[in-house]
C-alpha cells in the first residue's frame, strides 16, 4: 500500500501520517472498549486477565506512542477532541463494537485478532526496510518491538484455542470476522492515505 511504502521510505507527507495518527488514537479508544468486553466475556481467569491487560495497553502504551507524536505536531486535546472520526475509523470501530456487544466470545476474537497480527506483518516488513534516521522510527520499533510481539503469540494462541472448542458453525462466523476486520485494517491504511472525510 502507498501508505506503508511510504513510510517504510521515510517520504510519507507528515500530513498523512498525522491524519493517520489522529484517526489511530479515536480508534483505539474503541479498540480498548472491546478488548475490555472481550474480558468480560472470557471463558476463564486467564483470559480475563489477558484482555483486560490488552485493554490497558492499547490505551497507555500506544497512546504514549502518539503522545510524543501529538507534541511534534501540536494536536493538543482540543484539537482531538474536535476532530470527527472519518469513514473509515467509524466503521472500524462500530464494527468491533458490535461484534463485542452482539457475538459470541469466539467471534469477537477472531474480529480483534487482525489489528494484532497485521500490524506485526507490517511493521516487521517496514523495520527490516527503514533507515534509522526515518522520522516515523519511534512508530515503526514499537509495532516491531518483542513486547509487541508477545502480545500478538498470546493473542494468536487465545483466537486458536477459542476456534478449537468453537461449533462448525461458529468457526465459520470467526472466518467471516476476521475477514471483515481485515478489510476493514485496509481500509484505514488507504483512508489515512488519501486523507478521506465525510463529504458531507
Amino acid at each position: 500500500m502507498p501508505f506503508n511504502a511510504e513510510l517504510a521510505a521515510g517520504t510519507l507527507k507528515q500530513d498523512r501520517f498525522r491524519h493517520y495518527i489522529v484517526q489511530d488514537a479515536h480508534y483505539l479508544i474503541g479498540f480498548g472498549r472491546a478488548l475490555s468486553l472481550a474480558a468480560a466475556k472470557a471463558p476463564d481467569p486467564d483470559g480475563i486477565v489477558q484482555f483486560s491487560r490488552a485493554a490497558q495497553d492499547a490505551i497507555v502504551v500506544e497512546r504514549a506512542l502518539h503522545g510524543g507524536f501529538f507534541r511534534d505536531y501540536a494536536i493538543g486535546p482540543e484539537t482531538f477532541a474536535a476532530t470527527a472520526l472519518t469513514p473509515a475509523c467509524h466503521h472500524y470501530v462500530s464494527y468491533l463494537l458490535a461484534a463485542a456487544y452482539a457475538e459470541p466470545f469466539e467471534v469477537l476474537c477472531a474480529a480483534l485478532l487482525p489489528c494484532f497480527w497485521i500490524y506485526k506483518a507490517v511493521g516487521d516488513d517496514i523495520f527490516a526496510r527503514a533507515a534509522a534516521d526515518n522520522p516515523y522510527r519511534a512508530w515503526i520499533d514499537t509495532y516491531a518491538g518483542e513486547e509487541f510481539a508477545t502480545a500478538v503469540a498470546r493473542m494468536i494462541a487465545a483466537t486458536d484455542r477459542a476456534a478449537e472448542q468453537a461449533s462448525p458453525v461458529v468457526r465459520a462466523r470467526m472466518h467471516e470476522a476476521f475477514t471483515q476486520a481485515t478489510r476493514l485494517e485496509w481500509l484505514f491504511w488507504d483512508s489515512a492515505y488519501r486523507d478521506a472525510a465525510w463529504p458531507l
